[in-house]
């Protein structure tokens, strides 16, 4: 059969996922009965709620007598880990650009990627029946982006194709038919070539893992293309490790590969094909499996290092084991190094004393997530501030640097380049103005974007769109200042009282209601001054037989404020803790007793 490998890359939220399901639709996948979902490549419960993709995740469909396997990849770069591996197994990208938007900086991010393997890209001009679109911009656009990648001749002269995604067409002319999506698939089978893996068929078996999952019947599953030779299963095989040396030997109990949307057994995988493999106990992502014959590892791509860190530590508040039912370290570093294991962008390290773990990765997004899913699983946790990572180079200090692209309306454009290139030491590199909106690029220290976004949200009433992308390692830019407010830590355990927040707010903004427990150390809200205040929380109204007129009114309390996981987590300074169990998010001094935190004060 007629083979193709593409993967489809987009910035986030410019309807990638919509364009494969609408695809799946119409190559005849789905029977006419079937019940489906929306965005249905989108399958864990994160990337539905967050409306992003976080894994990447394979499909194929049939045209023609030809069969297209499509790779749905991340958009966000904190998960570049993923998309840098899952190039290596196509043979042409299909880029989807918003008409409106025109390219973003995480669509830059994945095509720089595509483009540096030598990848032959096909334009898709999305959403351009939305009254703001204009397709010749963004296609003017798309060409100075590959033009400042460096791309070759060949990869200029790409095909562009004009859609709507949601609407199922997609027409080589803007004022085309508008039916349905052939053009794109007759497209893909002229213009991407079949694997060059084809014509060693006759040659002994390799394939390269470049991700790993696990299927809670058959095991551990290792996915890849086939880059040389034929796999009956029931075969004995050995995986090597990146320098040759051999992991392990095992015999593949099972070959899947992907037919629509599920993943079907079949007896025979042949070489160009992408498949999945299961027996194997120790094999992971970059690791060659292969004919005993074979000695050397197929080289796999470099991963970016990691750029910050944070520590995972055991919840030891006087709440711990309430909610979850995970609480033991030994449990907690399970769980990581499994994570580590699937994900090569993290890398986990053990801390003095045993009871926290150094967990190093791309972005705060990318440590939300792995939070939120420990959290969903019956985790309890610690977890400090984000750090980021500095290098040594020729005796100087160097610190990474992020490229920021902000969308926002005009009136906000002021307010925004004064945060960033001032106490956040960014650089403006461009700014340009369009119909109201004003598009902002900087380049910001990692450092100075911790506990930005929610500010950003404030300062543009929540209509501003914020993009980051990691751009290079440059010398430290010096100090950035932290928090400005000091906190309110309760004194006392117990259940706080209306009464006493009542009281207490001319004192600040709360993060707790009544009827909450709070205990000695924990942060119930923000002091209006730049000091911390212990506040005791409890203190109910003295009772005396003296009846006085008007102080029986019920009192009513200031609703207060909320942190979902990532700005608590921006919020904290570096001598506090995010508490974070199934069912509650607290705020904590690392140390809860007042005399051992001012005795650790003084020694810092």
């Amino acid at each position: 059969m007629d083979l193709r490998n593409i993967a489809i890359i987009a910035h986030v939220d410019h309807g990638k996922t919509t364009l494969v399901d609408e695809l799946l639709k119409q190559s005849g996948t789905y029977r006419e009965n079937q019940a489906t979902t929306e965005r249905a490549m989108d399958s864990n419960d994160l990337e539905r709620e967050r409306g992003i993709t976080i894994l990447a995740k394979a499909t194929s469909v049939e045209w023609k007598g030809a069969r297209i396997n499509i790779v749905d990849t991340p958009g966000h770069a904190d998960f570049g880990g993923e998309v840098e591996r899952i190039l290596s197994m196509v043979d042409g990208v299909v880029l989807l650009v918003d008409a409106a938007e025109g390219p973003m900086p995480q669509t830059k991010f994945v095509t720089s990627k595509a483009l540096a393997l030598g990848l032959k890209p096909i334009v898709v001009l999305n959403k351009v029946d939305k009254p703001d679109a204009e397709p010749d911009r963004a296609l003017d656009e798309v060409f100075d982006l590959f033009a400042s990648l460096d791309a070759n001749d060949e990869q200029l002269d790409f095909p562009a194709l004009y859609a709507s995604g949601r609407n199922g067409w997609c027409d080589a002319e803007l004022d085309g038919p508008r039916k349905d999506l052939s053009a794109l698939f007759d497209l893909v089978l002229s213009h991407v070539e079949p694997p060059k893996q084809i014509a060693k068929r006759e040659e002994p078996f390799s394939m390269l893992a470049t991700t790993l999952g696990a299927d809670p019947f058959i095991g551990r599953l290792l996915t890849g293309r086939v880059e040389s030779g034929t796999l009956k299963a029931g075969t004995t095989v050995n995986a090597l490790s990146r320098d040759g040396s051999r992991v392990e030997q095992f015999r593949v109990t099972k070959i899947l590969a992907f037919r629509g949307l599920s993943q079907q057994p079949i007896d025979l995988a042949e070489a160009g094909d992408i498949v999945s493999l299961a027996g194997m106990s120790k094999a992971t992502v970059a690791d060659t499996i292969c004919d005993p014959a074979i000695t050397d590892a197929i080289p796999a791509q470099p991963i970016d290092p990691p750029t910050i860190t944070v520590t995972f530590g055991i919840n030891d508040s006087p709440l711990a084991g309430r909610d979850g039912d995970k609480v033991q370290s030994r449990v907690i570093r399970d769980r990581l190094m499994k994570e580590a294991e699937s994900n090569v962008a993290i890398k986990i390290s053990d801390t003095p004393g045993g009871e926290a773990f150094e967990v190093a990765g791309r972005g705060e997004l990318q440590m939300g997530v792995l939070i939120e899913n420990m959290r969903r699983e019956g985790f309890e946790l610690s977890i400090s501030r984000p750090q980021v990572l500095f290098r040594e180079e020729g005796g100087q200090r160097l610190e990474p640097i992020e490229e920021v692209t902000i969308d926002v309306d005009d009136e906000f454009s002021g307010a925004v380049i004064e945060k960033l290139t001032g106490a956040r030491r960014g650089e403006m590199t461009e700014m340009r103005q369009n119909g109201g909106k004003t598009r902002i690029i900087a380049l910001v220290p990692s450092r100075g974007l911790i506990g930005y976004h929610g500010e950003f949200l404030t300062d543009t009433r929540g209509t501003g769109v914020l993009n980051r992308v990691f751009h290079s390692w440059e010398p430290h830019k010096g100090a950035i200042p932290g928090r400005r407010a000091g906190v309110l830590i309760s004194m006392e355990n117990g259940a706080s009282v209306a009464y006493a927040l009542w009281n207490l707010e001319d004192r600040g903004k709360m993060f707790i209601g009544a009827q909450e427990p709070v205990y000695t150390g924990m942060i119930i809200g923000e002091h209006s001054r730049d000091n911390d205040l212990e506040v005791n929380p409890l203190k109910g109204k003295k009772l005396t037989n003296v009846r006085a007129s008007g102080t029986d009114e019920a009192v009513r309390l200031t609703t207060p404020i909320t942190l979902t996981l990532e700005q608590a987590i921006a919020y904290i300074d570096d001598d506090e803790l995010v508490e974070v169990t199934p069912n509650a998010i607290r705020l904590r001094k690392r140390y809860l007793d007042p005399h051992e935190r001012k005795r650790m004060a003084r020694s810092a």
